[in-house]
């Protein structure tokens, strides 16, 4: 699976926070408020190290799906 075939997302207990997707420009962030900015991959690993971490919490998780157009 390529970057661009996927989407992840962090999540606090059922419901989606940020999503993280690879564009061609490079990776675009989407908040559940519906803000879209670009970020750097450096970025998104800082955004996502912590939950994997464990540093945000026990209902804090990083789930990636495979997209359905690819």
């Amino acid at each position: 699976m390529k970057n661009s075939e996927c989407t992840i997302f962090i999540m606090f207990k059922d419901r989606w926070l940020q999503k993280y997707r690879k564009e061609k420009q490079g990776w675009v962030q989407t908040s559940s408020n519906g803000t879209v900015r670009s970020c750097s991959s450096e970025q998104l690993l800082s955004h996502i190290l912590p939950p994997l971490a464990g540093i945000k919490g026990p209902h804090v998780t990083v789930k990636v799906e495979r997209d359905s157009t690819n």
